[in-house]
């Protein structure tokens, strides 16, 4: 039985790293016709209507009180500023060179996870804060001279630190289903985002374009539905800190993906931080947990 669990939840934690590995690509796609905050919003919406279909289909219960506040505050930081931030990044940053710098993710969520006393703290975790840090600057050199804004280096390193922080956040919290919880933080997600589209002045348009709407399609559905509630399923059994991981081998299919649909630049660079940035992340969390 317990064999079978863990068999479940490695299973699982495939498919985040796999399917995952597609939604940097997607948003790359989304943000060529669409603006930011408004395809994000969008995609989530979308994702949202989804789960909540899936909700009602399973008749699953809804949460209350702490476990609904629990919910939407999930949402607002895992969806909502995540990936605000996220989108922003990416119409500027290739794909791959994206989620690498989110590959920080394990390493920041591990530091997160000391500073809520929910994991011991290791002098492995600085060092490889050192190494990671030293890959993204390696990483920065090719695309800032190609005038790439500071700014959307900087937002990516804002989402990765967003999604770090929901991951423990969620340990925090009073269980709820994954498929409710994706679907109440994904609502929540959505609103935020649509509201910032309107604050921004961003034309609230439907895509004209086939490739936008598979994108879309590809990111509400399996980039979003299947991936998060595979994700939350990883986190209501691993630590956050391991359940993270994920991030270390998502770059590997979005780089890829990117380099084949997107015509990402493979170059020294980006090659040589990425292998710093994982190396950080296996010395301050990978090889610390075990």
């Amino acid at each position: 039985m317990e064999l079978d669990r863990d068999r479940a939840v490695l299973a699982a934690f495939a498919g985040v790293s796999v399917l995952g590995g597609g939604n940097a690509v997607g948003i790359r796609f989304s943000n060529r016709e669409l603006d930011p905050l408004w395809g994000a919003g969008l995609r989530f919406a979308l994702a949202a209507l989804v789960l909540l279909a899936v909700v009602a289909v399973l008749r699953l219960a809804l949460p209350r009180g702490r476990a609904l506040a629990g919910a939407v505050l999930f949402g607002a930081l895992n969806f909502g500023a995540a990936f605000a931030l996220a989108y922003y990044a990416l119409v500027r940053l290739h794909a791959g060179f994206g989620q690498i710098v989110l590959a920080l993710v394990p390493l920041l969520t591990l530091l997160l996870a000391v500073a809520w006393r929910q994991e011991r703290f290791r002098l492995a975790a600085v060092a490889g804060a050192l190494l990671a840090l030293a890959g993204v600057a390696v990483m920065s050199q090719g695309p800032l001279r190609e005038d790439v804004p500071a700014l959307s280096l900087l937002a990516a390193v804002g989402s990765a630190l967003c999604v770090a922080q929901a991951g423990v956040l969620v340990r925090r919290l009073p269980p709820v289903h994954p498929v409710t919880m994706n679907a109440v933080g994904m609502s929540a997600g959505a609103a935020l985002l649509v509201l910032g589209a309107l604050a921004a002045r961003e034309p609230l348009a439907l895509p004209d374009r086939g490739a936008t709407w598979l994108a879309i399609a590809y990111l509400a559905v399996v980039g979003s539905g299947v991936v998060f509630v595979l994700y939350l399923f990883v986190l209501g059994r691993w630590r956050a800190s391991r359940a993270a991981y994920t991030f270390v081998v998502i770059p590997v299919v979005t780089v890829a993906l990117s380099a084949w649909l997107d015509d990402e630049p493979v170059g020294l660079s980006l090659v040589f931080g990425g292998v710093l940035v994982l190396a950080g992340v296996y010395v301050g969390a990978l090889r610390a947990a075990r």
